[in-house]
């Protein structure tokens, strides 16, 4: 596996990693290579004959616990235990909080392909895991990643005064619609991208959030059903009470199960800013949570002005808060953003201050005109 891991292009997260930490936890939706961070981390760094990699679902727990491979590997010397896709082991939390206070000098660290679980166990790790979450590439990250382009990372403030250096030659829309198509998983070279970008949703509407959730067979088709409402209609305010009545579904039950899509990567929750910094305001839209979602499960159908919302949406969550605006698109801080084609005008953001316009199918900015494309370089 470590023969097979290429080193040349490190994910964001690579180097937010206090790798320093006893205990760490790795979340994030199928898909975004999480895996492939834990290997080249393994590879570039630690001592093989003291760092072991396993799965959660190896045919050996079967017979043996966590517990008892962490006490073999410490008294073999080891190191450093990095455990994949640790919600596929039933007591993972427990077991983990036992190795963390059992072997002070063994460093463990964990990922899930389900965000869900791994939430559900920080209760009893609260105090000792530290967690992180990674999303899919940004658009800067595909660039780097496929094309061998380099562009700098970008705060907001820089981007909205418009201090992106455009290097020579290079013009954005080259790439760009191929991103948006298909550039948010790292897996989106391989053959057959489509097809196994639909078993990823498949797995996590099937497996990941069932597992969480103990839903029975019906209500597993019932949330297939709302996930493909939810395709069809994006970006759309959530009416629950007809909606579960077309699912044959509680309405209480409803909030429940976005939330559900939404921790598992499925889908973005657009809210108010009732719940305060990072609280969980009133839901105003729900989107798909990314543009290749969006591709793959509208295809002809997909609408573009939809496609830049979720782009601009799904790019600036991950190092801002992000709500509806009561004047336009989108908040973020005092900053007031509307979203759309070359041809979109002021007239929805006149007489508002920090205001901006965010235009596809333009390579550079102007004033308070900020292209749609630039929002990419964030991370």
């Amino acid at each position: 596996m470590l023969s097979d891991t290429p080193v040349g292009f490190h994910r964001y997260m690579y180097d937010k990693i206090d790798w320093s930490d006893r205990l760490i936890g790795l979340k994030g939706p199928r898909g975004v290579g999480k895996t492939t961070l834990l290997l080249q981390r393994a590879k570039e760094f630690l001592d093989r004959n003291t760092t072991l990699l396993v799965n959660a679902d190896d045919l050996y727990f079967t017979s043996h616990t966590l517990v008892d491979l962490a006490d073999d590997f410490v008294r073999l010397g080891g190191k450093v235990l990095m455990i994949d896709e640790v919600h596929k082991y039933k007591e993972w939390s427990r077991e983990l909080k036992l190795i963390y206070d059992y072997h002070k000098d063994l460093k463990v660290v964990f990922t899930g392909s389900s965000i869900l679980d791994i939430e559900e166990g920080e209760a009893d790790l609260s105090r000792r895991v530290v967690p992180y979450e990674m999303q899919g590439l940004s658009f800067r990250e595909y660039l780097r990643m496929f094309k061998e382009i380099e562009l700098p990372k970008l705060t907001l403030d820089e981007i909205l005064n418009n201090k992106l250096e455009m290097p020579a030659g290079f013009h954005p829309y080259a790439y760009f619609n191929e991103y948006l198509r298909i550039g948010y998983y790292p897996f989106s070279n391989e053959s057959q991208f489509e097809r196994r970008l639909m078993q990823v949703v498949n797995k996590t509407i099937e497996v990941d959030i069932p597992q969480y959730t103990d839903m029975t067979a019906s209500a597993i088709r019932k949330l297939k059903r709302l996930m493909s409402i939810v395709s069809e209609s994006v970006p759309f305010k959530p009416n629950l009470s007809s909606i579960s009545q077309v699912l044959g579904i509680s309405r209480n039950l409803l909030p429940e199960w976005f939330v559900y899509m939404e921790k598992a990567g499925l889908i973005m929750q657009l809210r108010d800013d009732t719940g305060g910094i990072r609280g969980l305001g009133k839901v105003d839209k729900v989107y798909i949570d990314n543009t290749a979602l969006m591709y793959m499960l509208g295809r002809e159908n997909t609408d573009i002005g939809n496609v830049r919302e979720t782009f601009f949406l799904n790019q600036t969550r991950v190092m801002y808060d992000v709500i509806t605006s009561s004047v336009s698109d989108f908040q973020i801080g005092k900053y007031t953003f509307e979203v759309g084609g070359k041809n979109k005008t002021q007239k929805q953001i006149a007489g508002v201050s920090d205001a901006f316009v965010v235009k596809d199918d333009i390579e550079i900015g102007y004033q308070n005109v900020i292209p749609l494309w630039v929002f990419g370089l964030m991370y």
